[in-house]
C-alpha cells in the first residue's frame, strides 16, 4: 500500500479533543473505538467490564436521591491516561483482559435488570467505573431506553468529550459527576486531556442538568491553596450550589512514589473551597 492510500485510510475520530486519526481496522487510543469501512464506530459486541447495584451516595453524588441505590455499569477504556488510576485494570486494559472478563449484554438487558430491580430501592441506571463515553453509542441507546422506563439516568465522567457528544446525550441524563482533575491546564495536557473541553462542557451541563464535581488532589500537583481558590471560585461563578467532592490519593498504579496529601492539608483545601461554594463533601478522608 502506498503511503496516499494509506492515509486515506485513516480516519479522525471526533469523540474527544485527541482526535484520534485511526487506521482500517485499528483502534484509537481509548481501545473501544475502530475504524470500519472507513466509519469511526464503537467495536462491537460491546462487552462490560462491571454490573452493581450501587449506592448512589458513591458514584459520588450527595444531592441526587443520595439514600437511594442505582445500578451501575462499566466498560471498558478511557481517552485520558492518568498514571494514579484506581481503575487502570478497566481503563487501560490489555485486549486479552477484555476478552475473558467482558460480558455482552445489550441496552435492553441492561434497561430490563434496571426495572426488575425497583423493589431494591433501584432509581435507574448509572454509567460508571471506566470512562463511559467512550462507548457513546451504547450510553446514548440505553440511557434514551431507561427513561422510557420513567427512570433515572447518571454519568460519571471525566468530561473531555466534543461539545456535540454532550450536547447529544444531555437531554437523557438526570445527573453527572464530573471529575474537575485541575484548574491548570499543563497539568491536564499530562494527563492527555483538554482543561478548556472540561470547562465548557461543566458550564452547559450545570445549567440544564444535576452537576457534583469531584477533585482529586495530588501531592505536589494540584495541591496549593491558590489552586482550590481558583477552582472553587471558577465553580462559584457558575452556581454557588454546585457539589464539590474533595478526595485524597494515595500510591497506586504507575505513581506508586505518590506520598499522600496530609489530613491537615486537605482540611485547608476543604476550607478554602467553603469560602466560595455551598456544599463542599469530603471524599475519603
Amino acid at each position: 500500500m502506498n503511503i496516499d492510500q494509506k492515509e486515506k485510510d485513516q480516519v479522525e475520530c471526533l469523540l474527544c479533543p485527541r482526535h484520534c486519526l485511526i487506521s482500517l481496522g485499528a483502534f484509537g487510543f481509548c481501545k473501544v473505538r475502530t475504524n470500519k469501512r472507513g466509519q469511526i464506530v464503537l467495536a462491537e459486541p460491546v462487552k462490560l467490564s462491571s454490573i452493581t447495584l450501587d449506592p448512589v451516595i458513591k458514584k459520588p453524588l450527595r444531592r441526587f436521591w443520595p439514600e437511594m441505590n442505582i445500578l451501575s455499569i462499566g466498560f471498558w477504556g478511557c481517552n485520558m491516561l492518568c498514571p494514579y488510576c484506581q481503575n487502570h485494570n478497566i481503563s487501560h486494559p490489555d485486549s486479552i483482559t477484555m476478552d475473558t472478563y467482558g460480558k455482552v449484554h445489550s441496552p435492553e438487558e441492561i434497561c430490563q435488570l434496571a426495572v426488575d430491580l425497583k423493589d431494591k430501592n433501584n432509581i435507574g441506571l448509572a454509567f460508571t467505573y471506566n470512562e463511559p463515553l467512550t462507548s457513546f453509542e451504547y450510553v446514548l441507546r440505553t440511557a434514551k431506553l431507561i427513561k422510557e422506563q420513567g427512570l433515572k439516568t447518571v454519568v460519571v465522567t471525566n468530561g473531555n468529550f466534543s461539545d456535540w457528544a454532550i450536547k447529544e446525550l444531555a437531554p437523557y441524563i438526570d445527573a453527572w459527576n464530573i471529575d474537575l482533575k485541575s484548574i491548570n491546564s499543563e497539568y491536564y495536557k499530562s494527563l492527555l486531556g483538554d482543561l478548556e473541553t472540561v470547562k465548557s462542557n461543566i458550564e452547559y451541563l450545570a445549567r440544564i442538568s444535576h452537576v457534583e464535581i469531584t477533585n482529586l488532589i495530588l501531592t505536589g500537583e494540584n495541591d496549593s491553596l491558590e489552586e482550590m481558590e481558583a477552582l472553587s471560585s471558577w465553580l462559584a461563578s457558575i452556581d454557588q450550589d454546585i457539589p464539590l467532592h474533595i478526595s485524597r490519593s494515595f500510591p497506586h498504579w504507575l505513581r506508586r512514589d505518590l506520598t499522600p496529601p496530609s489530613l491537615e492539608k486537605m482540611i485547608s483545601l476543604v476550607e478554602t473551597a467553603q469560602k466560595h461554594l455551598n456544599y463542599v463533601y469530603t471524599g475519603n478522608f
